[in-house]
């Protein structure tokens, strides 16, 4: 009954909200757009926590040993075969790992796999918080 009564609430504010807006446009030929400043507060914590969320995908390991400069070495030699592909260095007790990638999907990452397992060819696919893109 509650949920029934909050819908016809939000349709009775949100008809008259337009009805305002509709009379504001015939008067001025624009949009005007009315709300709570507590709305764009809202809108912009979503945005920032979400930014700062890990994001599940796929990434290619191509080197995993106790050697740190063989480690800086391998990742070397990826990124002057593959300069536009990140390459990450992890340390995890005892080892130093190289993956290498941002995938989504694995998919996108099985295809470049196998790109890469010919310089690599221990390389293989591991799940990793990825990073976004950055957008031009």
């Amino acid at each position: 009954m509650r949920h029934k009564i909050l819908i016809v609430v939000l349709l009775i504010c949100s008809a008259s909200g337009w009805m305002h807006a509709q009379t504001a446009a015939k008067d001025t030929g624009k949009v005007v757009i009315v709300q709570d400043e507590k709305v764009k507060q809202l809108v912009s914590n979503h945005i920032e926590i979400n930014a700062k969320a890990p994001i599940k995908g796929y990434r290619i390991k191509i080197h995993f040993g106790t050697d740190k400069n063989k480690a800086k070495e391998i990742k070397a030699q990826f990124l002057s075969k593959f300069p536009d592909v990140p390459a990450y260095e992890k340390y995890d007790q005892p080892n130093f790992n190289i993956r290498v990638g941002d995938f989504r999907t694995k998919l996108e990452a099985y295809k470049f796999l196998k790109q890469v397992q010919v310089e690599f060819p221990a390389a293989f696919l591991v799940q990793d918080q990825i990073e976004l893109p950055k957008l031009d």
